[in-house]
């Protein structure tokens, strides 16, 4: 049987039995623990998980624990939420974290790049000021929204004990 739930109590997800890497995946994050699958022929790690690994194409691969920190790569800030379980919750943050494990793998401009929402600590939507506060460059850590049991999604919150650079904003 697959996984449901619904997220800030209106947007439904489902990850369906059929989808072994992604169950895999899921698995992992429903216990608040990262992992990414590393491929047995050339050991590197991928994101988001799939069958053959991008590089060499091997299908064999295993699960492996992986920190969940990095940088902002890239962000959107949505302020005309168009999902209606996110409207009254603007702005809210969706960001590109470059992860320090593996960056710069194979070539120097390549990372392994994980998408989620900014949140607080516990795994909530950020509020209007912490939202305000980020930009590329901010260092992240990773945190779990818990949206059904067996089911919580992988989110960023700001890392408090990384040094902080001044991070770069789009102009408003």
């Amino acid at each position: 049987m697959g996984l449901q739930g619904t997220y800030l109590g209106g947007m439904g997800l489902t990850v369906d039995d059929l989808d072994q890497e992604n169950m895999a995946y899921f698995g992992h994050c429903a216990r608040h623990q990262f992992h990414l699958q590393a491929c047995d022929s050339c050991q590197r790690l991928r994101y988001p998980p799939t069958t053959a690994c991008p590089w060499c194409m091997t299908l064999e691969s295993h699960w492996v624990p992986v920190e969940g920190k990095g940088a902002v790569h890239s962000y959107g800030e949505v302020h005309h939420a168009i999902q209606p379980a996110f409207k009254g919750r603007t702005p809210y943050m969706i960001l590109l974290v470059d992860l320090d494990t593996q960056k710069g793998e194979p070539t120097p401009d390549e990372a392994l790049r994980v998408a989620g929402n900014l949140c607080l600590p516990d795994g909530t939507l950020a509020p209007p000021e912490m939202v305000a506060k980020v930009g590329i460059g901010t260092r992240m850590r990773m945190v779990f929204a818990d949206v059904a049991d067996g089911l919580s999604l992988p989110q960023w919150t700001i890392d408090e004990d990384a040094p902080q650079p001044v991070p770069w904003r789009y102009p408003e």
